[in-house]
């Protein structure tokens, strides 16, 4: 059986996450916060619980933007430490190009879609963080930096990945990327990132 990390896993069921079937992947959940299950004690930007090498995937959905953009790509370079030789990162967040598209249509405050707990998200939520949260005194999930799909590619290379399949799914104003740790050809990167990727 494979293992995948699960970063800041929010107690999302694995059944939830696409390509993760609970047959063949064990899930090792990380996080920090109190009232969730977890299998190690850490955070997006401190992975040093987790053994270098010791997972064949890592699954990162949305918390990379809790990162300084002079972060980023240090804890790139961690999800790869932490990767078996022919490992793969999963990872996906808001797509800042759609979001501005929406601002340059004067739709900073209008509601795009519900997040998964029925919240309505508007392009400054995206940008910043979600204002009920940050009413509510919530800061650690306010938004630090953000990608369009070239410049998410860009912090990856720099990372010291070496072959990347995903994409924009601007309906949905997010952004998804499988990173591979090894170089692929352009046929095994598509047969093995539509298996994690829901690109419609």
């Amino acid at each position: 059986m494979k293992s995948f990390l699960h970063v800041l896993s929010s107690g999302t069921p694995q059944s939830e996450i696409q390509g993760f079937d609970p047959a063949q992947w064990q899930e090792v959940r990380l996080d920090y916060r109190p009232g969730i299950e977890i299998d190690i004690e850490g955070s997006i930007n401190d992975l040093s619980k987790v053994p270098t090498a010791s997972v064949d995937a890592v699954y990162s959905f949305h918390n990379i933007v809790y990162l300084h953009a002079h972060e980023v790509v240090a804890v790139l370079k961690e999800f790869k430490r932490v990767l078996k030789e022919d490992g793969i990162v999963v990872l996906s967040c808001p797509d800042l190009q759609s979001t501005c598209e929406a601002i340059v249509a004067d739709k900073l405050l209008d509601p795009l879609f519900n997040n998964s707990n029925g919240t309505p998200i508007a392009p400054i939520d995206i940008l910043y963080g979600i204002r009920g949260n940050q009413a509510l005194g919530i800061t650690n999930m306010d938004h630090q930096c953000g990608f369009t799909y070239s410049s998410l590619l860009g912090v990856f290379s720099e990372a010291g990945f070496k072959s990347y399949f995903g994409g924009r799914r601007p309906a949905s104003y997010d952004l998804w990327n499988v990173a591979f740790a090894q170089e692929k050809t352009e046929q095994e990167m598509r047969s093995i990132g539509r298996l994690y990727i829901p690109l419609q």
